[in-house]
């Protein structure tokens, strides 16, 4: 009686929790389920979009004018760029948010640590942009196109790697996702700095001034999400205005996140066990009311002994994973083939440049740059990898879809060379998956995995 007293709506038994909520939350449990749901937004884009209603997919995202007035905000926008301008910005902040977990507590935290993906990261950039300027760099209207393979889609690269089981070793899932984190960072500074209209630097300086308040507001113990919102917001508006693409907001912010705790685990405990010891035993009003209110303040001190980045990262996690990207995924992957020779999409030069760079590139690149930092000395090789698990995994690394698809809108005001750009994407990252995967299924089995070594906390 009691446990059914106690239990919520969305594990009851009722017909709609358990036929629709409780087998979705079960699916999202799993491992590649982000990229399946963003692999199946895709795949109906482009049916979509080559489908006898392909006229009301255009004028969806091309077409049709969002309005929206946020006190002096107002924008006025197609609904394809509210979601790669707006919609993105919360992906981004997410990318924020990993990027600073794996700085304070994660792979970069040990220098040592993330010296190796993060060379290798490099060298998986620098290939696939040289391998797509030997292709596009003399095709007119083409040069701006090189960042586009640049890029690895965390959510398809673990998807793959998670359906692989045992044939990759733990220490090579670790070092393709802190590769993965590094290519973010990396991406992010690409489109800083490369991808930036005229700067308009009174709203820029508009921008750095939210985000110093920002900073002053959390270390004075402003913890609240009501005051921050409409600060972000602002930020992001003026970013907009500035002419550095908006999304950056959200990095900006996800990295200024605190990753501290207000109460230590030992604080915690103390604080609990006041709380406990002075808890009222008696079922008068007054020891009713006193238990609600110790109960509340039990809770508070529970929530704030886990740090605003976890949990904003738990909360906002699911929504980037399972709302934004495949949205952003269904604006942008909808290629229509109507009255075009798809050989001549395929075998055109920034089609080749994009897709042998995903291909090519990456493997070539990041299995180089990490032969180089372990023979310097700079990096160490994962524990329990053999080099045909490098280079693998590079092939997986070479799945680029989201920031890629991300970076052609971007990089081409042309919507024709944006397609193109789109099908060297799509085929590249698809014989990339199949490839690496092959390649993976065909090592041998890892190298037995030694105990890591401790690595000191820093205090």
């Amino acid at each position: 009686m009691n446990d059914r007293r106690h239990q919520t709506w969305a594990n009851s038994n009722r017909f709609v929790p358990r036929v629709f909520v409780q087998p979705f939350k079960r699916f999202t449990q799993i491992e590649a389920a982000s990229g399946i749901v963003l692999l199946v937004a895709a795949a109906v884009a482009l049916i979509w979009a080559n489908s006898p209603l392909a006229d009301s997919y255009f004028h969806l995202f091309e077409e049709w004018i969002v309005e929206i007035q946020f006190g002096p905000i107002h924008l006025e926008e197609t609904f394809g760029h509210m979601i790669n301008d707006g919609l993105m910005a919360f992906f981004f902040f997410v990318v924020g948010l990993e990027i600073k977990r794996e700085i304070v507590m994660g792979e970069f935290r040990d220098p040592r640590a993330a010296a190796l993906p993060a060379i290798a990261a490099l060298g998986g950039m620098i290939v696939p942009a040289a391998i797509y300027f030997a292709f596009a760099g003399g095709t007119p209207g083409a040069e701006t196109g090189w960042g586009i393979p640049m890029a690895t889609d965390i959510a398809f690269a673990v998807g793959v790697l998670s359906l692989l089981g045992r044939k990759v070793p733990t220490s090579g899932k670790l070092f393709i996702l802190a590769l993965a984190i590094a290519d973010d960072i990396g991406a992010i500074l690409v489109i800083a700095i490369f991808y930036t209209s005229d700067l308009r630097f009174a709203w820029l300086v508009a921008a750095l001034a939210g985000l110093a308040v920002v900073t002053v507001a959390q270390r004075v113990g402003i913890r609240s999400l009501a005051f921050y919102w409409p600060v972000a917001i602002a930020i992001w508006f003026a970013l907009l205005e500035s002419g550095v693409h908006a999304t950056l907001a959200g990095v900006a912010l996800g990295l200024l996140t605190p990753a501290r705790p207000m109460y230590s685990p030992q604080e915690l405990d103390r604080k609990a066990r006041q709380i406990v010891d002075m808890y009222p035993m008696g079922d008068t009003v007054e020891d009713l009311q006193h238990a609600e209110h110790e109960a509340m303040l039990l809770t508070e001190i529970s929530r704030e002994s886990a740090s605003p980045l976890t949990r904003l990262e738990h909360k906002m996690l699911p929504w980037s994973s399972f709302a934004v990207i495949p949205l952003f995924a269904l604006a942008n992957a909808g290629v229509s083939f109507a009255g075009t020779d798809v050989a001549d999409l395929i075998t055109h030069p920034v089609s080749l440049g994009v897709g042998l760079g995903l291909l090519f590139g990456k493997p070539i690149g990041i299995t180089l740059f990490t032969w180089l930092a372990v023979r310097l000395g700079v990096g160490r090789m994962p524990t329990g990898t053999r080099w045909a698990h490098i280079v693998g995994l590079g092939t997986v690394a070479g799945i680029g879809f989201t920031v890629a698809l991300f970076v052609t809108a971007l990089a081409f005001q042309d919507p024709r060379m944006g397609d193109v750009a789109k099908v060297g994407i799509f085929a590249g990252s698809l014989v990339a998956a199949l490839a690496g995967a092959a390649i993976l299924l065909s090592t041998r089995a890892p190298v037995p995995e030694a105990e890591p070594e401790p690595v000191p906390v820093s205090t």
